[in-house]
């Protein structure tokens, strides 16, 4: 414990311990963010007891975070994994497009072959060419 008080406050204690598990990565009850209220939450006391009754705590937290200058590892894990979530996320959505571009050219070339096997059987002036069935017709 850095901070120079009374021992015998409880709710200082766990104050101190939570921003230590903070700082160290390792929240128990919080998100693991570096923010004013994280302490507090992480040490199951209101947010008054940091920003109003504990005021040095509250000090050296973030005087702490500063000299830390880093993200705690859990969080950072999160971080990460979001960061590879939303990368996952982009290259769904360009393959989807890159899918419906093609289905939109395949659409086009069986609409086209269509119209002209229609019209294939329906001139029957070239005996050489054998129109394809067409499903349910007979000829």
């Amino acid at each position: 414990m850095t901070a120079t008080a009374p021992a015998a406050d409880p709710i200082r204690e766990a104050i101190l311990a939570a921003m230590d598990r903070l700082l160290d990565g390792i929240p128990l009850r919080s998100s693991g963010r570096l923010s004013v209220s994280q302490p507090a939450i992480a040490a199951g006391v209101k947010r008054w007891h940091l920003t109003h009754q504990h005021l040095d705590l509250k000090e050296l937290f973030q005087a702490r975070v500063q000299s830390a200058a880093a993200t705690p590892k859990a969080f950072a894990a999160r971080l990460s994994e979001h960061d590879d979530l939303k990368d996952k996320h982009a290259k769904l959505i360009e393959h989807c497009a890159e899918i419906e571009q093609r289905l939109k050219s395949y659409a086009t070339a069986i609409s086209l072959l269509t119209l002209e096997n229609v019209a294939l059987a329906a001139s029957a002036t070239n005996a050489s060419v054998v129109p394809l069935p067409r499903p349910g017709i007979s000829p």
